[in-house]
């Protein structure tokens, strides 16, 4: 605890900075934190800056807490990272982009949505099924795509502190400067750190793991309207590190030794990107974005005495033209992109290295009345040295049948090429055996992943007691063409990747229904029903360790602001999960095995925010308030090398209640 006050304090005493005023940012507080149009043509959701604050969001995997659309869960018991869902399908069936380039994907799969911090966020889009052709043909459920905080738009000075009683500790710094009327640049400083070691469920393994991470981004923006040129410039580096294991563990001494259990998880990655956009002066509907992306990630890590170590280096180009037909209520957009990606993969000092690149021509057509109807009509055409050449088709559909209501249908086809080991890390924290069943595939013997999704969406807003309301119902269904499965259903010994060999399909229905209580206070409310089914060697089984019943609640209320700036905020969130269908254990011993299902529970989070004036704030929470946790999380924790070792099963919290505070200030 010491060192860690000593890191914040160094680090807040070398914070120095000039800066002259700028013009004052207004801050809308009624607009929504989640906000849906009528009019768009994709089942979008866009999430606000404000709604991210209205949890402990300290990175992207911890900013969906408060969002109906995205299941949040953990996905080990070692790593205490979070994986979202959409749909029902893990976030390798997400195209995840920040600023509409690929980021979460290959090698970062497992822990990169860790590594963008919630600060930087300006926003973030969720769209359910099929994403456009421009950004590719991967996505299969859905696109979540994050803007970050614009140069031009930011303030001189942010700040941002938090601590918790997990022993997390973070520290966020904005330092921006308009440099002249036409570029600004922005420094992001990020560090986070968990400095003690806390076993609540009393099982002698970490509950969360040591680590301490240092993210920088150094952004630049040239914008210059009449000449209708905009630019911008990132430059990322990130360090990432974790331990976990037993309380006993040692890296110094027990590394790769059998004294004790124990894992660390080393990560460094660098990313450049550039964005340069030219709208034709004489002709404001036509426009030329040229999207450019390099990344260098390199993950080095131990299991117990499981070795996974993989460097993915990436560079991904996009040309996209923008342009009319006849008039406005005609548009389309047309492009070519390319991806390269070079992956060395060592399992186990196996190596399983490749290269994949891929090229590709996209054309997508948009017909928009701006009254009723609109549609969205988008193929493209790709050739991959492993998927081969193949069409990626994709249709969305918008129609206003009355006034505030919109009905929507979208169906798309997606294929992708699946990174068994990088997806399922998690699986590594156990003592199964990996064997992949099929040799004649292109991909670690496997063939690609196909999938076509069709939804159907209707939100209809209307007047309840004199207060605003709405209610949407969506039923999507994801049908697998082929799919790479993970089986955990043959044996608690192993784990077996394979081809489809049979029928696989996610449906998904949600009802969502928000209503303003009084002024000021909101009630936002879904249910959600997965039917998830997926054809083992050993059966037809439900996904493991997805529920198929969930409820969501989230109650958010605000004073009046009073002069200068001062409020309360409070926000109230329950999730309720249902039964989920376990991985089977029914040949461990009695005190290793599990139930076929779990149980149902729920978790509680609460925040307050006290607003002192326009430039600081202060915030308390609580994650888990009903202090829920997870029976028999790890199996055969007494004998970590055993056969019977698997801390992959995880369905519901094990640390218990977490409480936290942090304060925001900044210089506008």
């Amino acid at each position: 605890m010491k060192k860690s006050m000593l890191f914040f304090t160094l680090l807040f005493s070398i914070v120095a900075f000039s800066q002259k005023e700028i013009e004052e940012v207004k801050i809308e507080n009624k607009k929504k934190g989640i906000q849906k149009s009528l009019k768009k043509t994709t089942n979008t959701s866009v999430v606000s800056s404000k709604e991210l604050l209205k949890a402990a969001c300290c990175n992207l995997a911890e900013s969906f807490e408060t969002n109906p659309s995205i299941d949040v869960n953990f996905s080990d018991a070692l790593t205490g990272t979070k994986q979202i869902k959409m749909l029902g399908l893990t976030s390798p069936y997400l195209m995840i982009t920040e600023e509409n380039i690929p980021s979460v994907r290959g090698a970062s799969q497992a822990y990169g949505l860790s590594f963008t911090p919630g600060t930087w966020v300006e926003s973030i889009q969720i769209t359910k099924g099929a994403g456009s052709v421009v950004n590719g043909f991967e996505s299969i459920s859905g696109q979540i795509n994050t803007e970050l905080i614009k140069p031009m738009n930011d303030i001189p000075f942010y700040l941002n502190v938090y601590g918790s009683t997990d022993s997390r500790f973070e520290v966020n710094t904005h330092f921006n400067k308009k440099v002249s009327d036409k570029w600004a640049t922005s420094l992001y400083v990020h560090g986070n750190a968990r400095v003690s070691k806390n076993d609540m469920n009393h099982d002698h393994f970490l509950d969360n793991p040591l680590g301490k991470q240092i993210n920088l981004l150094n952004r630049w923006q040239y914008s210059n309207p009449e000449s209708g040129w905009v630019s911008f410039i990132n430059f990322k580096f990130m360090n990432d590190e974790k331990q976990t294991g037993e309380i006993d563990f040692d890296p110094n001494r027990d590394k790769l030794t059998t004294n004790f259990w124990g894992s660390e998880i080393n990560t460094q990655r660098f990313d450049f990107s550039s964005k340069v956009g030219y709208v034709f002066e004489d002709m404001p509907y036509q426009s030329i974005g040229f999207q450019n992306a390099f990344s260098n990630h390199n993950q080095e890590s131990y299991f117990g005495l499981n070795q996974y170590n993989i460097k993915q280096q990436s560079y991904y180009s996009n040309l996209i033209f923008n342009s009319i037909i006849n008039n406005t209520r005609n548009k389309f957009a047309t492009g070519l992109n390319f991806t390269y990606d070079k992956y060395a993969e060592f399992v186990t000092l196996s190596n399983v290295s490749r290269i994949d690149n891929s090229v590709g021509a996209f054309f997508e057509y948009t017909f928009d009345d701006n009254d009723k109807f609109s549609y969205i009509l988008g193929g493209r055409f790709d050739y991959h040295n492993r998927l081969g050449a193949f069409f990626t088709p994709r249709l969305h559909v918008r129609y206003n049948p009355w006034e505030k209501s919109v009905f929507r249908f979208s169906a798309g086809r997606g294929k992708r090429a699946a990174n068994i080991y990088a997806e399922n890390q998690n699986l590594f924290g156990s003592s199964r055996a990996f064997s992949v069943l099929d040799t004649d595939g292109k991909t670690y013997g496997l063939n690609p992943e196909i999938a076509w999704n069709y939804g159907v969406s209707f939100t209809q807003n209307f007047k309840l007691f004199g207060r605003n309301a709405d209610a949407t119902l969506d039923f999507y269904r994801t049908d697998f063409q082929n799919q790479v499965i993970v089986d955990v259903m043959q044996s608690p010994q192993s784990v077996l990747f394979y081809n489809l060999r049979g029928n696989s399909f996610a449906n998904s229905l949600q009802l969502e229904f928000n209503y303003e209580i009084i002024k000021h206070f909101n009630f936002r409310t879904a249910y959600k029903y997965y039917d998830i089914s997926t054809d083992y060697l050993s059966g037809n089984f439900q996904r493991p360790l997805q529920a198929k019943h969930r409820f969501f609640g989230n109650l958010e209320y605000e004073t009046h602001i009073k002069d200068k700036g001062q409020q309360w905020k409070f926000d109230f969130t329950v999730n309720w999960l249902g039964r989920q269908q376990l991985p089977n254990t029914a040949t461990n011993p009695v005190e290793d095995r599990l139930p076929n299902f779990s149980p149902s529970f729920s978790v509680m989070n609460t925040q307050i925010t006290r607003t002192f004036s326009s430039t600081f704030e202060m915030y308390i929470g609580g994650e888990n308030i009903g202090n829920y946790k997870q029976e028999n999380a790890i199996l055969g924790e007494h004998n970590p090398f055993g056969t019977h070792f698997d801390t992959s099963i995880v369905y519901a919290p094990i640390f218990g209640q977490m409480y936290y505070m942090g304060l925001r200030f900044k210089i506008k």
